[in-house]
């Protein structure tokens, strides 16, 4: 019997050469299940195509021409005109082109496009972002997205952003939350949180965030609030960040190094990340901006109280399941932390609607959704 005809499905996975931040986890996480699936005739599209779906771990493994290809900082930036040459030395078609990372690629030819809008931070706060990101995404967003036969988002908040900023029929906008690893982001026993917790050389107590290290995060105004506490509780609860090093970061690098009580670790892996998690006291995320922000969803199913900003998509993700401050009020987010740390009591209800919350969001059931869209198209 002869074998069912499969369509061809592409997928842009250039965001998979570097560390794990929000969108790279995305890709990996939904194209993962997409390939179990075997549904489709599937590639990859880096800097080269593919059928092997990587991540930051195997790409580091990498020779001759491919780890050029991924190491060259200048074919990284000119990735699409990399891709367009390929393309055009290899000429191929596909029925579905999925663009993961917000502005598809106009050198990949398919029948069908979606792309995945995350956020309009680019438009909201022009200045957390590097000049030359804004310059592209004014010369590409608007001309590229719109050619899109269909558009996902994480949140509605993004959804209504979209029908606010784009000439784009809100019938052919679908919004599919993200998910959360439940088999990594969970509560550990304390037996197993003692290597990393020497490791990172670390407390019995503190406070966390989890971000890039960029504008956007407020990370400024948490430091700030931090520093405004009395000194008895910053020297009870010394305040950990975890991030990759993003851009425009030089202020809040010299607060950073301002207080003996305040450390950065740096980008920290997938499986050591949990454990910061179930290890923190609390998990604080001051973000000013969010089209739906995985990290207070992993302190969830790690089972930390969190205290999140009260601002764009997180009280939608959210809901009742963290403590809210208001991100451009530094006293609001010393006065949150310090009214979690003193109440016991709110700090179990936090961790319960936290739990329960968290269960609600899966990759698997967010891959579903993207697979029944995409064989609807």
């Amino acid at each position: 019997m002869a074998k069912a005809f499969k369509k061809s499905l592409t997928i842009d996975a250039v965001s998979l050469l570097s560390h794990f931040t929000g969108i790279a986890r995305y890709t990996y996480e939904i194209s993962k299940y997409i390939k179990k699936t075997e549904r489709y005739d599937l590639y990859f599209n880096y800097t080269y195509p593919s059928r092997e779906l990587k991540n930051n771990r195997t790409t580091k493994n990498l020779t001759g021409f491919k780890y050029f290809l991924k190491s060259n900082r200048y074919i990284r930036r000119y990735g699409k005109k990399t891709i367009s040459l390929i393309n055009t030395l290899f000429p191929k078609r596909y029925d579905l082109y999925w663009q993961p990372n917000i502005i598809p690629n106009p050198y990949i030819k398919a029948a069908k496009i979606v792309a995945t809008v995350h956020d309009f931070s680019f438009l909201v706060y022009p200045e957390s972002h590097p000049k030359e990101r804004i310059c592209f995404f004014e010369k590409n967003f608007f001309k590229e997205v719109v050619k899109s036969s269909h558009i996902i988002t994480g949140s509605n908040f993004t959804k209504q952003e979209i029908i606010n900023y784009l000439d784009f029929d809100p019938n052919n906008i679908t919004v599919i939350y993200h998910g959360v690893d439940h088999n990594l982001y969970k509560i550990y026993p304390k037996v197993k949180l003692e290597k990393t917790k020497v490791k990172f050389s670390l407390p019995d107590k503190f406070f966390l965030f989890v971000g890039s290290i960029e504008p956007r995060k407020n990370l400024i105004s948490l430091l700030k609030a931090y520093n405004l506490l009395d000194s008895l509780i910053q020297d009870s609860y010394p305040l950990i960040l975890v991030g990759a090093k993003g851009w425009k970061n030089d202020d809040i690098m010299q607060e950073i190094d301002k207080s003996k009580q305040i450390r950065y670790l740096g980008y920290v892996e997938d499986k050591e990340l949990p454990h910061l998690y179930n290890l923190a006291t609390i998990f604080i995320y001051p973000s000013l901006y969010e089209g739906f922000g995985l990290p207070p969803l992993e302190a969830f199913a790690c089972g930390t109280p969190s205290i999140v900003s009260n601002t764009t998509s997180m009280p939608e993700v959210c809901k009742d399941a963290a403590l809210y401050l208001d991100p451009n009020n530094i006293y609001d987010i010393k006065d949150k932390i310090q009214i979690l740390i003193n109440d016991i009591n709110l700090q179990k209800k936090l961790i319960d609607k936290a739990l329960l919350r968290a269960k609600e969001f899966t990759w698997e059931n967010s891959a579903k959704q993207h697979i029944k869209l995409f064989d609807r198209l």
